[in-house]
């Protein structure tokens, strides 16, 4: 694993929005921040530096910002083996270097993985009272379903996690379901064994995100499975983007810690006279350049304590 400093020297001077690099593959899709590339018996997943805030992709980026995102998954992914077998294919390293001949930055912002069947929900674990479940909490003293004690403010430490599956939207924003809900769409079977496996993931995520002095507020996690029906952790996980992680000196009930996430970026952008829609506004360069520290905070101090 690379030290944050050893990563800064593979950070182009302008994000990366797709990669120069001719690669011998069909791309097959483009997301907010991911170009995939179909490999024939894997794809090719390559994150750029491209962000988006409002679910509006910015012009420009943030430099470096796949390559942290990639390495800190890769973390994860080797950290929580002994929990979930993940999408990663055992001859990666031959693949990305030998078969395809990409640079060592475009490496290190590009996974392979096996062709896998996404499940038709996320996994969401909460720990602690934030976003969408501090305000469904307010309204009915639940959250997707889930009774929670009476009294809980803003940011209060959860007695125990639960388990809160999302659906999961090409477009929009994915919506709260119930677990009943949940296991209609997954079945039973593989719902409980995905609820099982996130709670542990979280359970371990939250453990050494303390010794590094971070709160893992909350997490969403995604699955896969390959034609036996095997379930693997896939897409990212347990990153800023995918994570709410605080700072453990600032928590306290009744207000909402800064996250080491877009929030720098959302705060300067609420402001502006803007609709929201696209094109969204150029970010400046000092906020480009805060954004991309805090990304890379959050690594650097978890993987030093991994």
């Amino acid at each position: 694993m690379l030290s944050g400093d050893e990563l800064k020297t593979f950070f182009p001077n302008n994000p990366i929005r797709e990669l120069s690099e001719t690669i011998d593959a069909k791309k097959i899709a483009s997301g907010k921040v991911r170009e995939i590339y179909d490999l024939e018996d894997s794809v090719l997943l390559v994150a750029t530096d491209r962000i988006s805030a409002f679910d509006v992709v910015l012009p420009g980026g943030i430099p470096g910002r796949g390559i942290i995102l990639t390495q800190l998954s890769r973390f994860w992914f080797e950290k929580t083996r002994h929990l979930a077998s993940n999408h990663l294919v055992p001859d990666e390293d031959h693949v990305l270097k030998a078969n395809l001949e990409l640079s060592q930055e475009s490496s290190l912002r590009s996974m392979v993985a096996q062709k896998l069947k996404p499940l038709d929900i996320e996994c969401v674990v909460r720990g602690y009272l934030a976003g969408s479940g501090w305000s469904s909490y307010q309204e009915s003293q639940t959250v997707c379903g889930i009774a929670l004690p009476s009294g809980l403010q803003q940011a209060s430490e959860l007695p125990e996690p639960i388990f809160t599956p999302t659906t999961k939207a090409s477009e929009g924003h994915d919506l709260p379901v119930t677990e009943g809900e949940a296991k209609q769409i997954v079945g039973e079977t593989v719902f409980l064994k995905v609820k099982e496996i996130s709670l542990a993931l979280y359970e371990f995520g939250r453990s050494l995100a303390n010794k590094a002095g971070i709160i893992l507020a909350d997490t969403k996690f995604e699955f896969g499975t390959d034609e036996a029906g095997n379930i693997f952790l896939i897409d990212e996980v347990l990153t800023p983007d995918s994570s709410r992680y605080w700072e453990a000196s600032e928590w306290r009930e009744g207000i909402s810690p800064a996250s080491f996430d877009k929030q720098i970026i959302r705060d300067y952008l609420n402001p502006l006279d803007w609709d929201k829609t696209s094109p969204g506004p150029e970010l400046p360069n000092h906020i480009i350049d805060r954004a991309r520290n805090r990304y890379l905070e959050v690594y650097e101090r978890l993987t030093s304590v991994g």
